[in-house]
């Protein structure tokens, strides 16, 4: 089938648009059919599921297995075997708020609560094991900004393997701890993941040591398609699954696992909106670069699909939406105030997708929180943008008469409006001001968007004049 386009450690175990479309959905189908290279099968017997083989000759073809590898549900159950006792069950939480808007429930699978912070271990612990024991005895290297090289790092520590992993220089510094404090030896080098993945590469040529990909391999989406069984026993009326993507390892995974036992179960995948590779890649039919991807969830920051997971959403993802950068910080700050759970902004991008089109998705709905690792201050700087994107935070510039108490005066009318005063500038020398003027920025805690313009409304009516709204 066609995918239908669109406009990646806590406690916790249990149970519990702007989206742009550009085609019609299909239906997925669980119906035989032979494999052939480059493509999926929909087979759905007993003991398999939908299959992807790897690129013939390239690095990512199994070098024990004369052909192509395959993503199958046996894989997938393999890979929860291999994972026993070593990845969380992570709890399925349901959300009041969004059950409200969407008109069905709608559950968290809280991957932010999986051992390291995100559902990497599983893929990462899962291509480790089956290394044979020549190739766990050279080591293993990896490049990522934070997840991927967390859960490598755990992964290998846990197997008794050495491990080397290629961070940006300018990685946030509780992800580079944490990475070393899991035992990997760290080295920081470029600039981007790109730039970073390449040393990564240089190095396991060099050396000998053993490359793990964050997404393009078939052991790794056999362990990330853990989540997706997980799904189905935690919810088993499950309609809709919403999963991020970036280089498409994890929502692969899951597809392979949901519609090989599921096909009724929609699997929609999200990409930011300033990095989405899978729109145009879908339409070309193969994997595409795009220049420059720029977007704060640097966990689904990908610029190319992996081959391997390409074919398997081709096949099997039924749509692919984008969301902005304002519904990804909205998103964020509903998942920190609502649900009490700390999520980074890849991980909150399938919450975005409900918060922008909510009617689309037909429930019970399951939204992966793939991950919960994001730098304090960043945290910071996206509260503020969810908050100002949500009508909450409110930032002006404006005009008033240079006279004593004047700006006491600004404050009294605010105060009367109700508008929380967070930080005030006030510039009485400046070559663009007159002579008796004054210029005031300031920043307001509101109420919503309505309560914005009542107060842009109330200031101009008193006299003041509103020169801009202020980034924040």
């Amino acid at each position: 089938m066609a995918a239908r386009l669109g406009d990646e450690d806590g406690p916790g175990s249990g149970s519990g648009p702007a989206s742009h479309l550009t085609s019609s959905p299909a239906p997925a189908s669980a119906a035989g059919g032979a494999v052939s290279e480059g493509s999926v099968s929909d087979s759905a017997s007993e003991g398999s599921g939908p299959v992807a083989p790897a690129p013939k000759g390239s690095a990512l073809e199994d070098s024990a297995s004369e052909g192509a590898r395959t993503v199958t549900l046996d894989d997938v159950r393999s890979a929860q075997k291999t994972l026993s006792g070593i990845s969380r069950l992570t709890a399925l939480e349901g959300s009041r708020y969004l059950s409200g808007l969407v008109g069905s429930p709608v559950h968290f699978k809280c991957e932010n609560l999986q051992r390291t912070g995100s559902f990497k271990l599983r893929g990462g612990y899962v291509r480790i094991a089956g290394l044979s024991p020549e190739e766990r005895a050279a080591g293993v290297v990896a490049a990522s900004a934070g997840n991927h090289a967390q859960g490598v790092a755990l992964a290998a520590s846990l197997l008794g393997v050495r491990s080397t992993v290629f961070m940006p220089e300018g990685a946030p510094l509780p992800k580079i701890a944490a990475t070393r404090d899991y035992g990997a030896e760290v080295r920081l080098c470029g600039q981007i993941v790109d730039e970073t993945m390449r040393a990564a590469q240089e190095y396991a040529e060099r050396t000998g040591a053993v490359f793990i990909h964050p997404f393009d391999h078939p052991d790794i989406i056999a362990g990330q398609g853990t989540v997706g069984l997980e799904i189905l026993e935690q919810c088993p009326e499950v309609r809709t699954v919403v999963v991020g993507i970036g280089g498409g390892g994890l929502a692969a995974g899951i597809a392979v696992a949901v519609k090989a036992l599921r096909p009724d179960v929609r699997v929609v995948g999200v990409q930011a909106e300033g990095a989405a590779a899978y729109p145009p890649s879908l339409a070309a039919g193969r994997p595409v670069t795009i220049d420059a991807p720029v977007t704060m969830a640097d966990g689904i920051k990908v610029g190319r699909p992996g081959e391997v997971p390409f074919r398997i959403i081709e096949e099997l993802v039924d749509e692919v939406r984008t969301v902005t950068e304002d519904e990804l910080s909205s998103a964020l700050l509903l998942c920190l105030e609502r649900a009490k759970l700390v999520v980074e902004p890849a991980g909150a991008s399938p919450v975005a997708a409900l918060l922008s089109d909510p009617k689309s998705f037909e429930g019970p709905v399951v939204a992966v929180l793939s991950g919960g690792n994001v730098d304090p201050l960043l945290m910071q700087r996206i509260l503020r943008h969810g908050m100002a994107a949500a009508g909450r935070y409110l930032s002006l510039r404006l005009r008033l008469t240079d006279r004593p108490g004047a700006l006491a005066t600004l404050l009294g009318v605010l105060s009367t409006l109700d508008a929380n005063v967070l930080d005030v500038s006030h510039v009485r020398t400046n070559p663009r001001l007159g002579l008796s003027e004054a210029e005031v920025e300031l920043h307001l805690e509101t109420k919503g968007t309505d309560h914005c313009e009542d107060v842009r409304e109330a200031l101009r009516g008193a006299g003041y004049t509103v020169m801009a709204d202020v980034m924040v």
